[in-house]
């Protein structure tokens, strides 16, 4: 067995149902949270969003919405200004090209305004079960560390993992990858002690 093969093998003990942490109901709304986490904890998305569906939680209501009234709202998200205007038009490109519906695709999602790959790879992984490789920034890092890539280029290391790992283990990668990064492979202090692949990770800080 791989030394990636090794590490996956270990993260499945750790992480027996690794789910993500923002909350949605609907796909859209999970659409709508990945947008506002940008640079963005989940815990202050989900403060936000626990009062936001409930009044706004359809393309429509977004579509229709005065700019300014929107930026008041998802305000403590930060970088307010550009997330708002990306969700105002994602929403109005939903009703256009797809009657509101979400698309179940990673290149028609990324087409939207405001959705790149890494979003619209949370929407097929999480809402759709569909097999795709989320790259954010936590899975980026552990992805470098872990010696599953060599690339700093999202996409790229999106698709050297979908060629190194079977497809059927890319769901729980996207997820488990993603929790890993942020609790225990952290950026400043990465916590090597108490990682389950320790012993076996080549550590390429």
């Amino acid at each position: 067995m791989n030394s990636t093969l090794k590490i996956l093998d270990r993260l499945k003990t750790k992480y027996k149902s690794p789910k993500i942490e923002l909350e949605y109901s609907t796909p859209f709304e999970l659409l709508i949270a990945t947008i506002l986490s940008a640079q963005c904890t989940d815990k202050r998305v989900n403060s936000i969003t626990s009062s936001l569906f409930k009044k706004h939680n359809k393309p429509e209501h977004f579509a229709s919405m005065p700019v300014e009234k929107l930026e008041d709202l998802i305000k403590p998200t930060g970088f307010y200004k550009n997330k708002a205007k990306n969700i105002i038009a994602c929403s109005s490109e939903l009703i256009k090209k797809f009657n509101g519906n979400i698309p179940e695709n990673t290149e028609l999602l990324s087409s939207l305004p405001g959705v790149g790959r890494k979003t619209a790879n949370v929407i097929i992984v999480e809402c759709f079960n569909k097999p795709a490789i989320v790259v954010d920034t936590h899975v980026k890092r552990f992805s470098l560390r872990a010696g599953f890539t060599k690339q700093t280029n999202p996409v790229k290391i999106e698709f050297e993992i979908m060629n190194i790992l079977p497809e059927e283990e890319w769901i729980f990668f996207s997820k488990a990858a993603v929790l890993h990064g942020r609790y225990v492979c952290k950026s400043k202090k990465p916590l090597c002690k108490e990682c389950i692949v320790d012993d076996i990770c080549p550590k390429l800080f």
